[in-house]
């Protein structure tokens, strides 16, 4: 019995099939060729078209079943990982009615700031564990207050993974634990926080019903079906924000258990049974994806904008042009090259939009200590990765403030964990031990989808098979070394007030 997983990036779209009975991964494939692309009209705005995500997805579902031969009728269930926070509007027939506001515009930040301070800290903290901030509820009022005929045509907001699972169903949903990523899900009452909608002043019925993550959700529509090649009672079993679901697909399922990845974001999760929160939101907390009614369980998060995207930037300066790009791989043998420190150039990755850990606000990007006779493509590359890592670590510290800490954290071999150096500086900056599983977000929610449709007895059961390839441990010299390092770059962070 095979199921899909989908993982909706901001870059592609990945795409696994699952085989449950044999417990392993069958194919993977990615579309499109080349990194989607993201939208700014204006400064610190992000859009990408949801219907470019479709026909990418249908791209890479073509590619399954001509260049690997897969046999889609095989496949029983899907699920689906997204990027978090991005806001999907459309009509009743599931079609945008404006490109997606993704998770790294920075318009509304403004707006769930002035909602924050009006609804008073402590109390919005009580309820959605800190402020509506950047997140899709605050899209949301955007819209209605600049674009009130664009408002008016919705007659749903979503998330990015509820957009591509109603193209597939015909059924607009959104989960529990999307909700929480959207700034509208009241934790201490365990429901809908109407509270955030009222004092925005935003209707409730644009919000389509609400699912569990796990379970049967919907049955794919039947021309969607013949036009995939599924069979037509397909079910959509499994939904969850790109995070929690990486966190999930490394088997970070309990309190005390900590995820980290590095795509076009960078992040750092820790599992929690506690409803915590940081009093100045430089770290959210949303519902993890087995969280249930009985057993809390919380994903604890801090995010960094410019991580992969640093990469992939660095990655386009420095080829010729854009049919010949440079390998990653030898970014990453450039950037070996050269020694810890890259010889006192810096680099602060935080240009992708407002950061969260700095409570929204502009900080100033860009590279220290220039020397034209001294620094070379090297010092360049490793001094984006050290300040990626360095950017994490703030984050990271301000994590164990709050009690969501430990000494082990897990990531999948994949996007900058492929690279020995930066594994070198994430342990040795973190001082914590780094376990690989050669795994990835779709991969887990492919197994999701596994465990909805109740071929698992439980998740534990379904991650049986994940398997730690490779374990990096702090070296005490180097540690030494990033620790002064890293709190000369700390010093030198300059935030716009």
């Amino acid at each position: 019995m095979f199921f899909l997983g989908i993982d909706l990036g901001s870059s592609s779209i990945k795409l696994s099939v699952f085989d449950a009975d044999k417990n392993s991964t069958v194919v993977s494939v990615t579309a499109p060729e080349f990194e989607m692309d993201i939208i700014a009209h204006q400064f610190g705005w992000a859009e990408q078209d949801p219907n470019k995500w479709w026909e990418y997805l249908k791209d890479g579902i073509h590619s399954l079943r001509s260049k690997h031969h897969i046999d889609l009728k095989k496949i029983a269930g899907i699920g689906i990982a997204y990027q978090m926070h991005g806001l999907v509007l459309t009509d009743e027939n599931i079609n945008p009615v404006r490109s997606s506001i993704i998770w790294c515009d920075s318009r509304a930040a403004v707006i769930g700031n002035e909602v924050y301070d009006r609804m008073g800290h402590e109390s919005c903290q009580q309820q959605i564990l800190g402020s509506p901030g950047n997140f899709t509820a605050s899209k949301l009022k955007w819209v209605q207050t600049n674009e009130p005929e664009v408002f008016q045509k919705a007659a749903y907001m979503m998330l990015p993974g509820d957009f591509i699972a109603a193209r597939l169903s015909g059924k607009a949903q959104i989960s529990t634990s999307g909700l929480s990523e959207a700034a509208l899900w009241n934790f201490s009452k365990g429901t809908l926080a109407t509270e955030v909608l009222n004092a925005m002043e935003l209707p409730v019925d644009k919000i389509p019903e609400i699912v569990p993550n796990f379970g049967y959700q919907a049955t794919i529509h039947p021309e969607v079906a013949s036009e995939l090649g599924f069979n037509s009672d397909v079910k959509i079993t499994y939904r969850g924000g790109d995070q929690p679901n990486n966190a999930m697909s490394l088997n970070v399922l309990k309190p005390g258990e900590i995820a980290t990845t590095a795509g076009t974001s960078a992040v750092v999760y820790a599992v929690s049974n506690q409803d915590i929160y940081d009093k100045e939101n430089r770290i959210n907390t949303f519902l993890h994806v087995n969280n249930t009614e009985t057993e809390k369980n919380n994903g604890v998060m801090l995010c960094i904008n410019g991580s992969g995207i640093l990469y992939q930037w660095l990655r386009k300066i420095m080829s010729v042009d854009r049919t010949s790009l440079i390998a990653y791989d030898s970014l990453n043998a450039e950037a070996a090259k050269v020694a810890a420190g890259s010889n006192g150039l810096r680099f602060y990755p935080f240009g992708n939009g407002v950061e969260r850990i700095f409570n929204n606000k502009n900080v100033n990007s860009g590279i220290q200590n220039l020397n034209f006779n001294i620094h070379q493509s090297g010092h360049l590359i490793r001094s984006a990765c050290e300040g990626i890592v360095f950017a994490m670590n703030y984050g990271f510290d301000v994590m164990k403030s709050v009690g969501a800490s430990g000494e082990i954290v897990r990531a999948g071999n994949t996007n900058l964990f492929l690279s020995p150096v930066f594994r070198e500086i994430f342990t040795n900056t973190t001082q914590t031990t780094l376990e690989l599983y050669n795994t990835s977000g779709s991969e887990g929610a492919a197994r999701g989808a596994a465990y909805g449709f109740g071929y698992y007895a439980s998740l534990e059961q379904a991650f049986e098979g994940l398997k730690c390839i490779e374990r990096v441990e702090p070296n005490p010299i180097l540690t030494s070394q990033y620790q002064e390092i890293y709190q000369e770059w700390k010093n030198n962070i300059k935030i716009e007030l």
